[in-house]
């Protein structure tokens, strides 16, 4: 996990146009429109041409259902509106912190994780329809691990958001305890994706006084007084590690410190999400 985040960081620090900007909109947008088209189909046939299934896909060429899957909706109605509201949302809100190559990766990773397990069982002689139901839902699970104490109304009750992250793996284990086989599966499918691209913030999360990079305790003390001690020396406060722009060049400029590195690192907003993390 950690190598591969390390890829990640380096890939979209390299490739910073990589990605669908806003991608959880078309996403929303697309659900939206099957479930209106299919309220008009008479036949429910619509949903069966969208489901990824390997069989049509490779003894019929039906190439479409290898992106569609993701835009099969998993309710109707005001509950499909809630839930897609709360996608977008989530989605959103990790591709602000993440960055758009980040979020585009993880949700494309899921998608393969998806099309690979369906792919299996179509071999093992199971025909299988997978959509993104738990792919949507995971990505709360790497919400939580970003934002873990914020606090959310539930039925205008605060509630923290790690709390909600725990009633989510509690309906992920009912599913692999009680589905039938192997569509049980599908959620960890669902978990591999989000411990693959959240599995160094969750241990982190978990050990919050270590160096989950190196196992060293970070003397956050000795890091202010430093911090402090540069203060006294430059004309400014804050400076971007990557472009080199302070607060006292770019006064409306939005600086901030990457939590993910070593230290106290700060960044501008245009390199937050877009350089490589200090591990030493």
């Amino acid at each position: 996990m950690k190598q591969f985040s390390r890829w990640v960081d380096r890939f979209c620090a390299t490739h910073p146009r990589f990605g669908i900007p806003n991608l959880m909109m078309y996403i929303v947008i697309g659900n939206i429109v099957v479930w209106m088209f299919s309220a008009m189909d008479t036949t429910h046939t619509l949903y069966g041409l969208l489901y990824f299934n390997a069989e049509q896909i490779f003894k019929h060429g039906q190439l479409w259902r290898l992106v569609s899957f993701v835009f099969v909706p998993q309710s109707s109605g005001l509950w499909l509106l809630v839930s897609l509201y709360f996608y977008y949302f989530i989605g959103s809100t990790l591709e602000r912190h993440w960055g758009t190559a980040r979020f585009t990766l993880y949700y494309i990773s899921g998608m393969v994780f998806n099309i690979i397990y369906g792919v299996i069982f179509w071999l093992l002689g199971y025909n299988v329809a997978v959509d993104a139901g738990y792919l949507n839902l995971s990505m709360f699970f790497a919400f939580a691990a970003t934002y873990p104490d914020l606090v959310v109304l539930l039925i205008f009750i605060p509630v923290k958001v790690k709390w909600l992250a725990w009633l989510d793996a509690a309906f992920f284990v009912l599913s692999i305890l009680t589905g039938r086989f192997p569509v049980n599966l599908v959620p960890i499918v669902a978990i591999l994706n989000f411990l693959l691209f959240c599995g160094e913030d969750l241990m982190a999360y978990v050990r919050p006084y270590r160096n989950v990079n190196r196992g060293n305790t970070v003397n956050f003390r000795r890091e202010v007084d430093r911090m402090k001690r540069e203060e006294r020396t430059k004309n400014y406060s804050r400076k971007c590690e990557v472009c080199g722009r302070t607060d006292r060049d770019y006064p409306d400029l939005e600086f901030r410190y990457c939590s993910r590195c070593t230290g106290y690192h700060c960044y501008c907003i245009d390199h937050i999400n877009n350089h490589a993390h200090h591990t030493d």
